[in-house]
């Protein structure tokens, strides 16, 4: 998991990732962005979890798609730094870890150690 807010103004983790680049498939840009923000390589498996976030009040609608991934080489190393100096920490949290920190979307843990695939409608953004 990642904390991707500049100069640590929020204690959220999430899954790395971003936007998608055009002409790159989402598995293509799963793989960049996992490796820009964690200096991790990966190989991409079935998705996991459509989760929208929403912010009404600005008008502000992302979907966000989550793949099952297996890691195949890089270790996480504090020295890294993505090129958009953007995450300020990146470390594995276990599913008992998770119940003691502060995380986006809500169902994470239930898409990372379950079997469903998962559907996760207009969860209000926080930061």
């Amino acid at each position: 998991m990642v904390n991707a807010f500049r100069g640590n103004v929020s204690d959220l983790w999430c899954a790395p990732g971003g936007g998608v680049h055009l002409g790159q498939s989402l598995h293509e840009n799963l793989i960049r962005e996992v490796h820009e923000e964690t200096g991790l390589s990966v190989a991409v498996g079935e998705p996991v979890l459509v989760n929208e976030f929403h912010a009404p009040e600005h008008g502000f609608h992302q979907v966000d798609l989550y793949f099952r991934c297996a890691i195949t080489g890089g270790v996480l190393d504090d020295t890294w730094r993505d090129p958009e100096g953007v995450v300020t920490k990146r470390r594995f949290f276990s599913r008992a870890e998770m119940a003691s920190i502060r995380f986006k979307p809500d169902t994470l843990p239930e898409a990372a150690w379950g079997g469903a695939m998962l559907y996760d409608p207009l969860e209000l953004l926080v930061r």
